[in-house]
């Protein structure tokens, strides 16, 4: 006869231990998964509503069109950083660069996410990507007549770095105005800016033709609108000696 040997049950014992021990490790690690998955949505969901309220709040603390004096607003976001970068808008006729306006840019940083005040509008996103959320104080008729390009410029009495955590930042602006006429002619407008795309969907939708170019060699490149026709020209600086605290 063949004899079969069976297991003890000290053996079944260590097998049944052995698979609980495997079960609850996945369980733990699939555990240990989620929760890091929810933490990145939890923080990603964060940094979305942050740069949403940034948007929001730079366009009613930087509004330079519609004040004479002085403003106060404030910048709130619960995680991230405010620094002022170098920028300029230019106009050029068909001879060349007949005017430029140092605006600077007021950039809101968290992680990935950016948002960014530059020559009236603001700009949520990055690259081409970026999608205007408030647009510039620039107006023109469609194929000739007039164009107004209003240059709002921050002029911050110091590189402003602000860094916070659950609080907000005070923006205080002193604005006064400045126009000048600049007659009869052939017009574009460059605005130095790191998401080109939003300020060409602009631009092309009030009938002028972009391009993209490094006008000074700084390493940012502008976009160039170009108006067709003929028309009359104003430039209107909105001087604001901006403050960050």
């Amino acid at each position: 006869m063949t004899s079969t040997t069976r297991p003890d049950r000290t053996t079944r014992a260590q097998s049944n231990v052995v698979g609980v021990a495997l079960l609850l490790g996945v369980v733990m690690l699939s555990l240990a998964s989620l929760t890091a998955s929810v933490g990145m949505v939890v923080q990603s969901n964060a940094a979305t509503a942050d740069s949403a309220r940034v948007a929001n709040d730079m366009s009613h603390a930087l509004a330079p069109v519609e004040t004479t004096g002085i403003h106060r607003g404030r910048i709130s976001f619960s995680n991230g950083r405010l620094t002022t970068e170098s920028r300029e808008l230019r106009v050029l006729d068909d001879s060349g660069t007949v005017w430029t306006v140092e605006t600077d840019a007021l950039v809101f940083t968290s992680g990935n996410r950016r948002v960014t005040y530059v020559a009236g509008a603001v700009v949520r996103g990055t690259n081409d990507g970026g999608q205007m959320y408030a647009r510039p104080p620039i107006t023109s008729s469609r194929r000739g007549g007039v164009l107004v390009v209003g240059a709002p410029k921050l002029d911050a009495s110091r590189k402003t770095v602000v860094s916070t955590s659950g609080e907000s930042a005070l923006v205080r602006t002193n604005v006064t105005h400045n126009r000048t006429t600049l007659g009869n002619g052939t017009y574009r407008i460059a605005i130095e800016t790191r998401t080109p795309g939003a300020w060409r969907r602009y631009f092309e939708r009030q009938n002028a033709t972009t391009t993209v170019r490094d006008l000074d060699d700084d390493g940012i490149q502008s976009v160039v609108a170009k108006y067709p026709g003929r028309r009359f020209a104003y430039l209107v600086v909105h001087d604001m000696r901006t403050e960050v605290e």
